[in-house]
């Protein structure tokens, strides 16, 4: 850190010379400016930058450098494990910065660094096109996409980072650079799963697909009915079409009005059919799982930009999230995992999912660092809770799904479902054979790895 005169003069030049915010830990909003959606998460950085545009960003890197702080990067959404906050740093907060600009005639959509699906799926709607997004509208289209990218659509249109054209990258030294297959080639393979270790997206570019209709299934059981339900959904998915998916999951009933009053505050069973398509066709796909005796059910078509706003959670909860990414889902695995529902907190906001790949997820690009892609299904225990009382239990709940599934599990993970697990799990989410490559490349962009709250690559 810098001698204090220096660090007050070069903290007066950058209020100065942002055209956004800046919060010390003494100024009104400095509270509010570093509260997380993890409310689990409590840090104090030295500086927050809220910038509203990429010279705003630079000159946050070059203050940043010139005071030897570190970098966190705040993109639009969750960051779940904390990471865009440090103590004693610098916070590069791009959440002002998420214009988005669909180009129908390309197929392609241009999104700055700091917003969110709800923003990206809310001005791609009126054109009826899309791209893979994730499975809530909170979440931040930057890191989810560097990150690699898993949701409702990616048996259809791959995952996000395979749809991923070109980036816009703020580098260590404040240049900024443009990464695409013919532009920066390395960089460009490493920002598909490398996450936000090589610098700062303000901007990504991703491929659009025309999706005319979307619809759903979302049915719910008592629990007893789980191992059946998740037998019915499994099989249902396996011989249908890549424009199904969704999850088979458990949860507490929610105070919803198509939730009877008698699951609502305990732990249901459910089965969330997804489809890209008219609801006719899924309707034929759900007929096995409206045979199974059930308590509710939704049944519609519903615009796919209101579907990623179903199960969004609200910010102020603690969070706890991990994977296992499996070998397939044969009945010994479906009653383990609806053994493991028997423990799972209630009354929270906890699911605990199954979904699956396959289809363009697993015929996509096999040379970028995610080695995920080929597992059929992945195993998502969700955890979020209100009473810090019940930490441990909820974070032990967690652990416990990740053991009982490890006898299927592939040993490969996205890095976006889970926090700082040791670096078996940083190999496990980015691939062994990619690591000395993709340690080259942070050595080459990021030698002094000033970006470094993140799944961290060191210089290699």
């Amino acid at each position: 850190m810098a001698p204090l005169s220096k660090a007050g003069t070069a903290l007066t030049a950058l209020r100065e010379d942002l055209s956004g915010e800046v919060f010390a830990p003494e100024d009104p909003g400095y509270d509010e400016a570093r509260t997380l959606f993890n409310a689990m998460i409590d840090r104090r950085p030295a500086v927050i930058a809220q910038c509203e545009s990429t010279a705003d960003v630079i000159t946050a890197v070059r203050f940043a450098r010139e005071l030897d702080l570190n970098i966190a990067v705040r993109g639009g959404g969750h960051s779940v494990a904390g990471m865009s906050l440090n103590d004693g740093g610098l916070v590069v907060d791009l959440r002002r910065m998420h214009e988005v600009t669909v180009h129908p005639a390309a197929g392609a959509v241009h999104i700055e660094g700091g917003a969110t699906m709800s923003h990206l799926d809310r001005a791609c709607e009126p054109y009826g096109l899309a791209t893979t997004g994730g499975r809530a509208s909170t979440t931040g289209v930057g890191g989810y996409v560097l990150g690699g990218g898993s949701g409702w659509l990616d048996r259809k249109f791959g995952l996000a980072v395979d749809n991923l054209l070109g980036v816009d990258l703020v580098t260590a030294e404040g240049e900024l650079i443009h990464a695409t297959a013919e532009e920066h080639p390395e960089l460009f393979w490493g920002l598909h799963g490398g996450g936000g270790n090589f610098g700062i997206a303000t901007s990504l570019t991703l491929r659009l697909y025309e999706l005319p209709a979307m619809s759903i299934a979302l049915v719910l059981y008592l629990p007893e009915r789980g191992p059946e339900v998740v037998r019915t959904y499994r099989d249902v998915i396996e011989a249908a079409p890549p424009e199904a998916s969704g999850a088979a999951l458990y949860l507490t009933g929610p105070p919803e009005e198509f939730v009877p009053p008698h699951l609502v505050g305990r732990l249901v069973a459910g089965a969330l059919l997804t489809y890209a398509g008219p609801e006719e066709e899924m309707r034929r796909l759900a007929e096995p799982l409206l045979a199974v005796p059930h308590e509710a059910e939704i049944v519609t078509a519903i615009p796919y930009a209101d579907l990623q706003c179903m199960i969004d959670d609200p910010p102020g909860m603690r969070n706890y999230w991990s994977a296992e990414y499996l070998t397939g889902c044969p009945d010994a695995f479906v009653d383990a995992f609806c053994a493991r529902a028997e423990t799972m907190p209630v009354p929270t906001g906890t699911q605990h999912l199954v979904f699956p790949q396959g289809g363009a997820v697993a015929s996509g690009p096999a040379e970028y660092p995610v080695p995920y892609r080929d597992a059929p299904w992945a195993v998502h225990p969700f955890g979020i809770w209100e009473d810090a009382a019940d930490d441990e239990r909820c974070r032990q709940w967690v652990k416990d799904v990740r053991a009982d599934a490890r006898p299927w599990s592939t040993g490969a993970v996205y890095l976006n479902f889970t926090g700082d697990e040791g670096p078996q799990r940083l190999v496990a989410g980015m691939g062994g054979e990619n690591m000395l490559r993709l340690g080259a490349l942070k050595r080459r962009y990021d030698p002094d790895n000033i970006f470094r709250f993140n799944h961290n690559i060191r210089p290699a």
